[in-house]
């Protein structure tokens, strides 16, 4: 459990900064952009793409903090 948590983790932190990357740099850096099938086809996050990759990140960062907390099984 505590190494899912760790790659999912790290896997939302990697996907969610390269989104705020492409955001700011206005779609120019697509490396990575698996958060923007998200970002883009769900309504109520059109427009506030870089909102929702923050925190995707925050997320992210959240579950490898958790992760260190659950004893390894």
């Amino acid at each position: 459990m505590k190494r899912f948590l760790e790659v999912t983790g790290f896997l939302l932190a990697a996907f969610g900064a390269a989104g705020v990357v492409r955001e700011l740099t206005d779609g120019w850096f697509r490396f990575m952009g698996a958060t923007r099938f998200l970002t883009e086809n769900v309504g109520f996050l059109q427009g506030r793409e870089l909102f929702a990759n923050i925190v995707i990140v925050v997320l992210g960062v959240v579950l490898m903090i958790v992760s260190d907390r659950v004893r390894k099984s």
